[in-house]
């Protein structure tokens, strides 16, 4: 399969919220590849915007963009579609064209993102 992006890399806390969750939703790692290969290739190199991913702009955060995606089919969650309530943050590096997935977490857990996080990581 061809690469999308140069890279895409995750937080060492992303990687505790995802090992959390997959535990719950059992097809979250194909889960993501899709997410990856679908969503965000739309978003980022197609330039559509299905409403599925939503620019954080109030953390005075310039670059990199943090984005948040509210579109995440959890086919664990079966009969939600992408509205599946797993919300996805991630920076997103233009130039160097890079993704890095910040946080993962189930609406159903916890409202919103974890702003002290994204603050530490890019301010």
């Amino acid at each position: 399969m061809k690469k999308i992006f140069n890279e895409v890399r995750r937080l060492p806390e992303f990687g505790k919220d995802f090992k959390k969750l997959a535990k719950r939703f059992k097809t979250l790692d194909d889960d993501i590849e899709t997410f990856i290969n679908k969503q965000l290739k739309l978003t980022h190199k197609l330039g559509i915007d299905n409403k599925g991913v939503v620019h954080i702009s109030e953390l005075g955060i310039e670059i990199p963009k943090i984005y948040k995606a509210k579109k995440f089919a959890c086919k664990a969650l079966k009969g939600r579609g992408g509205m599946s309530g797993i919300r996805i943050i991630y920076a997103y590096y233009e130039s160097e064209d890079v993704i890095e997935f910040i946080e993962i977490y189930f609406k159903g857990d916890k409202a919103n993102e974890d702003k002290k996080r994204i603050i530490k990581y890019y301010s």
